[in-house]
């Protein structure tokens, strides 16, 4: 039996490894990948640029076991919900997570210095300055006019945490939260994450399990997604071996609520050209989440598989280790990942992993334990009242 605390581990190194993972060929596509790499292995790995200029790579290093934001907004919310000790909806994202990103310092491993998370994010997660700091707009309206993308879901999994177990209650609070971030279908698979990381928590549970409970939550373009890559990865576990053919597979797969393909990068030549990427929409999803679920249901739970080939598949490669690392994580414990990738990983990034994962432990097993302890008075109370009408 996987303890709570060793559940709650592995989602915090499962994040942080599927991020350093990923962060070394973030953007390349899956040829490219091959061709250099073969496929990641280890976060001891050399990134793909880290011989260009630094001002073509903006002043910053990735590789051998850097995190990205993905990683620093996970611990972010983490740290909120230990201020409030509560479950969080937009108006704490307004409030103290703000705080968190914008106004507290802390070690950013990819600039090799102290520095404020929001110098360090892409432009839809430095709309939350905007909309939240500077235009005070109402929390529930944040995402408004953002680009849709997996910028909140990719750190959901604190709020699956606190909901262990409950895949409704976290998917209800990621949606509540994370409205303050995103909208149309970067809203839904913000709330979709965060219900699965709850599922992963329950006992003897499995990646079939998990995957019903994404499809059975999930709306619109993203139900349809997940379903669709969830067939094809099962129809291609005889054979997932051959990654190219399910790389293959999986993009055409992904290719019909996800337009961009390969395509993922800002240049001169797009500015003024109308598209309907990274735009709202009831029939598209974003790419990362029903991927990552693809590859944890092709290799039936195998952490380290699932989270290699996931980051080995191109594109957005260190959200789809992210969340595949999340949700494993939940699901097998901190021991699912080497004990020397988790020494790199805190040697590299600086982020104190461990003290991380015990604080939080403590700070969701007590409001889960709060919850419990409601249920049971309202248990009563409704006894109380059947037994008064019996009465009657």
């Amino acid at each position: 039996m996987v303890s709570f605390a060793e559940r709650v581990r592995g989602v915090v190194f499962g994040t942080a490894f599927g991020d350093a993972l990923g962060a070394v060929v973030e953007k390349m596509p899956y040829r490219e990948i091959r061709d250099t790499y073969g496929r990641v292995e280890t976060v001891n790995t050399r990134w793909w640029k880290a011989d260009w200029p630094e001002d073509k790579r903006l002043g910053r290093m990735r590789g051998n076991g850097i995190v990205t934001d993905d990683t620093l907004m996970t611990l972010a919310l983490m740290r909120v919900y230990e201020t409030e000790r509560r479950h969080l909806d937009a108006y704490d994202l307004a409030n103290e997570f703000m705080k968190e990103i914008a106004f507290r310092p802390c070690y950013i491993p990819e600039m090799g210095k102290e520095a404020l998370i929001l110098d360090r994010l892409f432009y839809p997660e430095k709309h939350l300055f905007n909309r939240h700091v500077l235009a005070n707009c109402e929390p529930r309206e944040g995402g408004y006019g953002n680009m849709v993308n997996c910028g909140a879901a990719m750190y959901m999994a604190p709020i699956g945490i606190v909901n262990a177990g409950n895949p409704k209650g976290a998917y209800d609070e990621a949606i509540l939260f994370a409205s303050g971030h995103q909208v149309s279908y970067g809203l839904e698979a913000a709330g979709v994450m965060a219900c699965c990381v709850a599922k992963a928590f329950e006992p003897d549970v499995t990646v079939e399990d998990i995957a019903n409970t994404a499809w059975e939550f999930a709306k619109d373009g993203t139900k349809r997604a997940i379903q669709d890559i969830c067939e094809i990865a099962l129809s291609l576990r005889g054979g997932k071996e051959d990654r190219e053919e399910v790389v293959r597979r999986f993009h055409e797969g992904i290719a019909r609520y996800s337009p961009m393909g390969d395509d993922v990068n800002r240049s001169l030549d797009k500015v003024g050209i109308p598209s309907n990427h990274y735009t709202p929409s009831r029939l598209f999803s974003i790419e990362e989440l029903p991927l990552a679920l693809g590859y944890l249901v092709l290799h039936e739970g195998d952490f380290m598989e699932s989270v290699k080939d996931g980051v080995s598949s191109g594109r957005d490669t260190d959200s789809i280790g992210v969340m595949i690392g999340a949700i494993l994580g939940a699901m097998h414990g901190g021991e699912a990942i080497p004990r020397e990738e988790k020494e790199q990983l805190e040697m590299a990034s600086r982020q104190d992993l461990e003290r991380h994962s015990s604080r939080f432990a403590e700070t969701a097993a007590a409001i889960i334990r709060k919850d419990l302890e409601r249920s049971a008075v309202r248990g009563r109370q409704l006894n109380i009242e059947e037994e008064g009408r019996r009465e009657d």
